[in-house]
């Protein structure tokens, strides 16, 4: 790689349900005097009552708000925006993609990694998924879409909290835990969004990636209840056991060709038989990226790896993974 991550403009996807409160986070983006220079790439821009100030003109496909904000409307292709973009380098310092309210985020972060030329300028920082406290449980049954962007989050922050009670709220995290076992959950009070809950989140970093939380296990008994074949579950996986780096190659490749567009998200932190260092991976969608990180040193070697998507199979997951178990 040319050019360092350090100097690649960090991108960030704000994605959510119809209704989680996006809007109110791009108003204040494009609106306040945050001190920041960001692009905004809306995917639907106009059809979300951003003020009518800032809607765009047929014509226009980039333009700069009074605070110095970009914004620009996907109608045509990320790419090419992006591209569009990059001739305006000097304007500002970061990206922010917001997805419409029904869509896959995957696909979007896909794209910093499928296209060498966006892969060259720009370096995806994280998914922020917003929830919004209130309908969310509801949403959940009416269809997978916000389970999926749950599933894809690199944070989550909940909107609306001051609509619902404190153990309606609870029920509310706990749902998101059994979905994405490892990501951070903030909460957003009365619309207010911190920036710095959104941004700056190294979701993608693979040295940041991997630090599996402590709840991480906490996860492990609650497997087994109803999963219907298409829920969207996490399956933490782990063992003080070294790997086989052949074998685990293998299963993984397995995994991403028979499952990859079940799996939304996967890391881990492994332990390879005769590697003094943490071996790191992470993946979306059927996309891996892995390599050694730092030295064990005094840690206590341990495997952590959790997937993260629909319908998994966890007894299967774990049978493929102690295969790989050296010895």
């Amino acid at each position: 790689m040319s050019t360092s991550d350090t100097q690649k403009i960090p991108v960030t996807v704000l994605t959510g349900y119809l209704g989680s409160g996006k809007t109110t986070v791009l108003n204040h983006i494009l609106k306040e005097n945050h001190g920041r220079r960001i692009a905004v790439i809306e995917n639907e821009f106009g059809a979300v009552g951003i003020d009518s100030d800032l809607v765009l003109h047929e014509d226009e496909e980039i333009f700069e708000t009074n605070n110095g904000c970009i914004c620009c409307t996907v109608r045509g292709d990320l790419i090419r925006i992006l591209g569009n973009l990059m001739k305006r380098r000097n304007k500002f310092d970061r990206v922010l993609i917001e997805t419409t309210g029904v869509a896959d985020p995957g696909p979007v972060a896909q794209t910093f990694y499928r296209d060498d030329e966006i892969a060259k300028g720009f370096v995806l920082d994280g998914i922020t998924t917003l929830v919004d406290a209130k309908h969310f449980l509801l949403q959940l049954r009416n269809g997978v879409e916000p389970a999926r962007q749950v599933a894809f989050a690199d944070q989550v922050l909940i909107t609306k909290t001051d609509l619902v009670s404190a153990s309606e709220l609870k029920a509310v995290e706990d749902r998101i835990r059994r979905i994405n076992a490892v990501v951070p959950i903030a909460r957003a009070e009365m619309g207010r969004v911190d920036l710095e809950k959104i941004l700056n989140l190294g979701g993608f970093d693979l040295k940041r990636a991997t630090n599996l939380d402590p709840h991480f296990l906490e996860a492990e008994d609650d497997h087994h209840h109803h999963d219907h074949g298409i829920s969207v579950t996490s399956v933490p996986l782990t063992t003080d056991k070294p790997l086989d780096v052949k074998k685990l190659n293998v299963w993984l490749g397995l995994l991403m060709q028979t499952k990859g567009n079940d799996i939304y998200r996967m890391k881990g932190i492994v332990q390879i038989k005769n590697l003094p260092n943490r071996f790191v991976f992470h993946g979306v969608h059927m996309m891996l990226d892995g390599k050694p990180d730092r030295p064990w040193g005094t840690e206590k070697p341990t495997t952590k790896m959790i997937f993260i998507g629909k319908g998994l199979n966890s007894e299967e997951l774990r049978v493929g993974f102690e295969a790989c178990i050296d010895g």
